[in-house]
């Protein structure tokens, strides 16, 4: 007997072949999952650098109250939708106690950047489930080649090679299968994590360089102001001598 795939999968019997069939559907689920978010991450890494640069041109004289009114879009990438969420809170309490304002902003910038963390990770848990259970469906597969060779073994009543070889045939390929399966997918999780842990990264120093922002605009406001009053009390006095 010569063992081609196709004559290994005519010799396999029906719960062999729903066992490889499920593999090769883990398989090209995980593939897909994989590809797909290895593009949408790539386009947000890119949109998130195109960001970076107008945010920088707005924010090089610290006027965050220009960035915050500024238009981006809806392509801003990761970066951009966490540093919007901290413009829209200082935006919105900018008037009100410092300390809030600063607090609110870091808090902002902390809930989305967890978001913007969850959908960069979402179809991992798949591509996990994908590389610890594929070895051990081949492994199902491979307990039932050996119920089935020890079958054949029975019913012909002698223990030749080439009675039992169908069965042992059938179990390493459904093992073999398992490997082919689960490799992939354990190298595409661990090439997604690390990949996302850098981008984790990025966010969180961009937010930290953005609060030290919020926090030099809170310090110079107090002076602002009261330079500003200065000037009002020394116009009204001047507009009340010349009276």
């Amino acid at each position: 007997m010569h063992f081609s795939l196709i004559q290994l999968w005519n010799s396999m019997g029906t719960f062999a072949r729903v066992i490889v069939i499920v593999m090769a559907i883990m398989s090209v689920t995980s593939l897909l999952v994989f590809l797909e978010r290895l593009v949408v991450g790539l386009r947000s890494a890119a949109d998130s650098k195109v960001f970076a640069a107008k945010m920088a041109q707005l924010l090089a004289n610290g006027d965050l109250d220009s960035a915050a009114d500024a238009k981006f879009g809806k392509d801003i990438g990761y970066l951009g939708r966490t540093i919007r969420a901290g413009l829209v809170a200082y935006k919105g309490t900018r008037h009100g106690d410092k300390d809030l304002t600063f607090e609110s902003v870091a808090r902002a910038l902390e809930r989305q950047q967890q978001r913007e963390l969850a959908v960069l990770k979402r179809g991992h848990g798949w591509l996990a489930t994908v590389a610890s259970t594929a070895p051990f469906v081949g492994l199902l597969g491979t307990v039932m080649g050996i119920v089935t060779a020890f079958e054949l073994m029975a019913a012909s009543g002698s223990g030749g090679l080439g009675t039992v070889s169908a069965g042992i045939a059938e179990a390493l390929i459904t093992t073999a299968f398992g490997l082919l399966v689960a490799i992939p997918a354990v190298m595409a999780f661990n090439y997604l994590s690390g990949w996302v842990d850098a981008r984790a990264v990025d966010i969180s120093e961009s937010s930290n360089e953005f609060l030290d922002l919020v926090a030099k605009s809170l310090a110079e406001g107090p002076r602002e102001e009261s330079s500003e009053d200065e000037s009002s009390e020394e116009s009204e006095a001047a507009a009340e001598a010349a009276a």
